[in-house]
């Protein structure tokens, strides 16, 4: 128990999900044998049954040993029953465990346990996704994303990806994250009850296409009333001609219903394989839509609010999706070669099913839309409080409309930590920045956490403007537009060098800050000008960072050139941080904390000494 009160909030939220991810185990396991005795009981009761039924029908009488058969039916029915609640017991434990268990790898960063969302490749001319690892494997989003749907996944990586957050919706968005942050078993049983269905992600977006496209299509109502008529007309004349009163004129109108169905077949085939595509995503969706509708939401004002389209009298799911479950009752029959014939030939079935789809659809098209769209805010709302809940040692950032007297500065940050390094080897610092125009300059020896630092600051902007929680022990901040240029790559496609690459993200970055906005940039530059020589690489930024001082933005500039911490002497916006390292034992020690002034040292020519370079020094 002392060894527990000295734990982290971080490592008991840890403790209790490891416990919790025991006794799934032990109860899974339980189920499991029991499972296996139910499977030998029922091969028991079989055998045995049947072959006491059919001995007792040789030796004593057929009454006794037919009565035993169906005692012995009885039995097997009445175990399959238990049988089967066992199995779904084990299959609601296994996505469970599941669940925890990745809980459990975002909590330590065990990206090969995280599922990795589907998400196109990043952009290179955004302002920040590549340089601040928002999206792709082992990013932000990899790590933050619980979506069930494709659309709720890519809604959360609009949010962080948004170059320009209204602070009032962030606001918004930030209080019902905090309401949804303690609600883990709300969250967990909402994803429970879409896992208990599908693996797959939810396609919403392809289910409304869908719907439109039956929308579209025109023209049954006309070959509906046809081929009614047509369907009255052969059995009509079949039926006389049964009675021997007609000749096989039934035949004809049957050559004439059947031409007009071959004739539409292509229609019907088309628009009948998109309801096999709308039950199905129905089918997952009814699951999420049925818990919402039923959830007891008690006080909670922001979840009750951003759900009210599931609870809402007139608006509930359940009634609506009734109707096309029923309706996909019907396409299911006509999956079977033998039933189609017989429907079609007794009934208009395909063209009766295509008007009726039509018609549901189009009333299903206006109930979906707000339901998938209060879903997919959701979902991208629990992904934050997930990783609020997973991380509580996170803060939720102060936004600041304007600077005021009551506020430290443009930009405050106490214990800021990168979400993205386990929370071990997580060093953090406190960083300042207290009026528009500020320029910092960092400076340091390889290795010592320049880049590092410039990613931390840039990402808890991110994870703050989505409506997050930030690695932090205080945070606030105006709102602003990020700009990085931080990871330069050379483009062997389109044949521009590393220096050229760089250059125009510069350009880039200096027309955002010189483009009338009623917001200040937020810039981050790792490294300025490392393309080209020292002496155009001094001359080159010196002229550049002068440029960006004063102006309406501000950031964080890392640097090698120790020169360039003079320009704090003549430019009274540019400040000198740096990190250092130290040596102990032959090897080189970093304690990744950032100081203030210019670096005293540097280290590259002690690295290629003790690697055993030659070095005149």
């Amino acid at each position: 128990m002392p060894q527990f009160k000295k734990m982290t909030a971080k490592q008991k939220r840890l403790h209790f999900l490891q416990k919790q991810i025991s006794r799934l185990t032990s109860h899974t396991d339980k189920f499991k044998s029991t499972s296996s005795r139910f499977s030998r009981l029922r091969l028991a009761v079989f055998l045995g049954g049947f072959g006491l039924g059919i001995a007792l029908d040789y030796i004593i009488s057929p009454e006794i040993g037919w009565t035993i058969i169906g005692i012995t039916l009885i039995a097997l029915n009445i175990a399959a029953f238990f049988h089967r609640r066992i199995v779904r017991s084990i299959r609601r434990h296994e996505i469970w465990l599941e669940l925890k268990a990745t809980q459990v790898a975002r909590m330590q960063l065990d990206w090969q346990h995280i599922p990795a969302p589907i998400t196109p490749e990043p952009q290179p001319e955004h302002p920040f996704e590549i340089d601040l690892d928002i999206t792709g494997a082992f990013s932000l989003h990899h790590l933050i994303d619980t979506a069930i749907s494709q659309d709720g996944s890519e809604l959360l990586k609009a949010w962080l990806l948004n170059p320009l957050p209204d602070t009032e919706t962030v606001a918004r968005r930030q209080e019902v994250v905090k309401e949804l942050t303690p609600m883990s078993r709300f969250r967990d049983k909402l994803y429970l009850a879409y896992r208990l269905v599908s693996e797959k992600y939810l396609e919403g977006k392809k289910l409304l296409h869908c719907l439109e496209k039956q929308q579209t299509r025109t023209g049954f109502s006309r070959i509906l009333y046809a081929s009614s008529a047509l369907v009255i007309i052969n059995i009509v004349l079949f039926t006389l001609h049964a009675f021997q009163i007609l000749p096989a004129w039934w035949m004809l109108s049957l050559t004439v219903y059947g031409i007009l169905y071959l004739l539409n077949q292509g229609l019907l085939d088309s628009l009948l394989d998109d309801s096999v595509l709308i039950s199905e995503e129905l089918r997952k969706l009814k699951a999420v839509l049925y818990f919402l509708e039923r959830y007891r939401y008690g006080n909670h004002v922001e979840l009750k609010r951003l759900c009210k389209p599931f609870w809402a009298e007139g608006t509930r799911p359940s009634a609506e999706l009734k109707r096309i479950t029923l309706i996909s009752f019907a396409v299911g029959l006509r999956m079977n070669p033998m039933f189609r014939v017989v429907l079609n030939l007794v009934l208009p079935w395909d063209f009766w099913l295509a008007q009726l789809l039509n018609r549901v659809g189009r009333n299903l098209h206006e109930k979906l839309v707000p339901w998938l769209e209060a879903l997919v805010e959701l979902e991208a709302l629990n992904s934050l409080a997930s990783f609020a809940y997973l991380n509580p040692e996170a803060v939720f950032p102060k936004l600041c409309f304007e600077k005021t007297q009551e506020t430290s500065g443009v930009l405050r940050a106490d214990g800021l930590g990168h979400p993205l390094i386990h929370e071990q080897q997580r060093k953090c610092n406190d960083f300042t920045l207290a009026e528009n125009g500020d320029v910092t300059l960092i400076t340091g020896s390889n290795m010592s956490g320049k880049s590092t630092f410039l990613k931390t600051v840039g990402v808890n902007l991110v994870l703050a403007f989505a409506g997050g929680p930030v690695i932090a022990k205080q945070f606030e901040t105006l709102p602003f537009r990020i700009f990085t240029c931080i990871q330069i790559n050379d483009s062997i496609t389109d044949g521009f060098s590393f220096f050229y690459t760089e250059v125009r993200r510069l350009k880039s970055l200096l027309e955002a800050l010189r483009s009338k906005h009623e917001r200040p940039l937020f810039f981050l530059i790792d490294e300025i000008f490392k393309g080209t020589n020292n002496r155009e690489r001094l001359i080159g930024s010196r002229s550049y960072i002068q440029a960006l001082a004063g102006q309406n933005g501000l950031g964080i500039i890392s640097t090698h050139d120790l020169e360039l911490t003079r320009l704090a002497d003549s430019i009274s916006q540019i400040t000198n941080f740096h990190f250092r390292e130290e040596i102990e034992g032959g090897k080189m020690v970093f304690d990744y904390q950032m100081r203030p002034g210019p670096c005293p040292s540097t280290n590259a020519l002690k690295i290629m000494q003790m690697e055993g370079l030659p070095v005149e020094v």
